[in-house]
């Protein structure tokens, strides 16, 4: 394979990894504390967030799937895969597993959750499933920097030419 041809779909996936990165980040460390900071209750807040998790979640089994398929074929690929299979599959289980779980929960508490007592068995469950997912995505995005890591370094060398 040419470099130009290997180059593409390097770029391509490089891109793509790259872009949800940035997303996971931005809600991670920007639109998750902004919600809880100026929303008037926790309540509202963490129902903006769980709007906006199936969308990262989603996009990134999405971005490690084709990560995967897109740069299946070039060299040294054995990290690369793993990166891959890891974001899309923690996204995946934060997505089909823990989330659903969390719904059950909130959908067992008739109020909000601060009005339940610190030991309340269902506010307790609640925190263990929040800990999971944000364990998940933290995993996730990690597994996508890995990923372009080992992108950046399947580049072949920039070279300049003097004239």
């Amino acid at each position: 394979m040419t470099v130009a041809r290997a180059l593409g779909p390097a770029l391509l996936a490089f891109a793509l990894a790259s872009a949800w990165l940035g997303a996971a980040s931005l809600v991670a460390a920007v639109v998750a504390p902004a919600a809880f900071a100026v929303l008037p209750s926790r309540a509202l807040a963490g129902a903006l967030v769980g709007r906006v998790l199936p969308v990262l979640f989603w996009s990134g089994a999405l971005v490690g799937v084709a990560t995967l398929a897109i740069t299946w074929s070039l060299p040294a690929r054995a990290g690369r895969v793993a990166a891959a299979v890891v974001l899309a599959g923690t996204c995946i289980a934060a997505q089909l597993v823990v989330a659903p779980r969390i719904e059950r929960v909130r959908a067992a508490i008739a109020g909000p959750m601060d009005a339940l007592a610190p030991t309340d068995p269902r506010r307790l469950e609640f925190g263990r499933l929040h800990g999971v997912s944000v364990g998940l995505l933290g995993l996730a995005a990690v597994a996508a920097l890995v990923g372009l890591v080992l992108l950046a370094r399947s580049f072949p060398p920039f070279t300049t030419h003097d004239s």
